[in-house]
């Protein structure tokens, strides 16, 4: 036991003791706490200089995002419809006695994102965002909600405009130019996918022209990288300059990193006939047109398949009174070259009408200009009818002359002939070989003859509604 008189001598030495481990826990503290960049004297970020380039980059996204973002807007649209598959006490035994009752109906919405384009309220979005919307809501990036208008819709390019009122101007977009983009350029998207209000997403312009998705009937899609996303739908895409260059439409749901927009340049036209109008009203040319394959190229004389082939010319038709005809290669339009098809209707379906355009042709192995002054889209001609005669057996089909006298028709194709292989079916109506109209049976066998001096076989069908090229070689 320790006197109490020694006690009281010993509390000062005890207490520098304690002062002394204590100091000594606050040093081997401060020593092993977590290392906080604050970019100062005492901790230095791991990385002290980052390339220029990267922070430049990096700002870069950050002011399109801050500046950009105030005018691209968060769609609601409510509609009406009956609740899938649903039926009370199915698979109960007592189910059939529930089967003609009508179907609960319920409230369903969809979200999209969209982007305001005028001060006073205009805003782009996808068609298929605002379909069969009874109800329309649109917020903005500071919270504001407005009762959405649909101004106009048009499901063959996916584009709809909406218009919202407001008391003050409103923040916009800067639309740039769409026609001049390259592969491996800078791709931002921004809007709301799954609903995470004002998402931006970076990535490059990985293709552009992409007119074989199968989508929508006029295609030009921009394809990208930047993550696309549902909810997405109808959101700017933009370049490093803050520029809306395209419509944020659809992705590849079983791959990633591949999504689509529609360009500016088409949506501009768009909307604006939209706006307009409320309707949109596209050009027209008056051919019916196939796409060249590898043999229908070579047997016109081309080294590569490109363009598009005329094989019909409808009476009074622009084309008519352009002097195009049956065969024409269309190479050309006011100079953009055509790769195929698509790329033709598109161009065609965006000319004003009364306008005179410039068609490059490739006729006999010459190459034309021909004026051409497009009209107003008209609707298609009635089918026409097919019936059946005696049979002839020639080039691995059997054929056989029909009623009105023009063409015979395909009664059967041998399974591993030629004329299979290139994709020739039974019930397809026979109309040229090689450019020689079949409207007898003369014509016919004149026709067949031709063929044994040729090295291609060109066949030109009805089949249905529509009519096509066929080819493949002689021999």
């Amino acid at each position: 036991m320790i006197p109490l008189s020694h006690l009281g001598r010993s509390l000062p030495a005890a207490a520098l003791c304690l002062a002394l481990l204590l100091s000594g826990c606050r040093e081997r503290q401060t020593e092993t706490r977590i290392p906080i960049s604050v970019r100062d004297a005492r901790v230095r970020p791991p990385v002290e200089k980052p390339a220029k380039e990267l922070v430049a980059t990096q700002e870069a996204f950050i002011e399109v995002s801050e500046k950009v973002t105030p005018a691209v807007v968060h769609i609601q649209a409510a509609r009406s419809g009956q609740l899938p598959g649903f039926m009370p006490m199915s698979g109960s035994p007592f189910g059939e006695l529930f089967a003609e009752e009508v179907q609960p109906r319920r409230r369903a919405q969809s979200m999209g994102s969209g982007f305001l384009i005028t001060t006073d309220g205009y805003i782009l979005t996808n068609e298929h965002v605002v379909k069969g919307a009874e109800e329309i809501k649109v917020k903005l990036s500071d919270n504001r909600e407005y009762v959405g208008r649909l101004v106009g819709a048009d499901p063959r390019t996916d584009v709809a405009v909406l218009k919202i009122e407001s008391e003050d101007p409103l923040p916009v977009t800067v639309l740039g130019d769409s026609d001049n983009l390259k592969v491996g350029q800078w791709a931002l998207a921004i809007g709301n996918p799954f609903g995470l209000d004002r998402t931006l997403t970076v990535g490059v312009i990985s293709a552009t022209g992409r007119n074989d998705i199968n989508i929508k009937d006029f295609e030009d899609f921009i394809q990208t990288d930047a993550s696309i996303n549902p909810g997405n739908s109808g959101g700017p895409l933009l370049n490093i300059f803050g520029e809306v260059i395209g419509i944020n439409t659809a992705i590849v749901a079983a791959g990633q990193g591949i999504g689509f927009a529609i360009p500016i340049n088409l949506a501009r036209v768009i909307a604006n006939q939209l706006i307009e109008r409320g309707e949109v009203i596209r050009g027209w040319l008056g051919v019916t047109l196939q796409n060249l394959t590898p043999d229908l190229a070579r047997s016109f004389g081309l080294d590569r398949a490109t363009g598009a082939l005329v094989i019909q010319v409808a009476p009074e038709s622009p084309a008519a009174r352009a002097g195009l005809q049956r065969g024409d290669i269309l190479l050309s339009f006011n100079g953009k070259a055509l790769r195929n098809v698509r790329d033709l209707q598109l161009l065609v379906a965006s000319a004003p009408a009364g306008e005179q355009s410039q068609l490059e042709v490739l006729r006999n192995n010459r190459r034309l200009t021909l004026p051409v002054t497009i009209a107003a889209q008209e609707k298609k001609g009635p089918r026409a009818a097919i019936a059946s005669g005696e049979e002839r057996q020639a080039l691995g089909l059997t054929m056989a002359p029909v009623e009105s006298g023009a063409g015979v028709l395909v009664t059967a194709v041998a399974p591993k002939s030629m004329a299979a292989a290139a994709g020739v079916r039974r019930g397809d109506l026979l109309l040229a070989i090689n450019d020689v109209d079949i409207t007898d049976a003369t014509s016919f066998e004149v026709a067949l003859e031709a063929v044994n001096q040729a090295r291609y076989v060109r066949l030109l069908l009805r089949r249905g509604d529509s009519i096509l090229y066929l080819a493949f070689p002689a021999s």
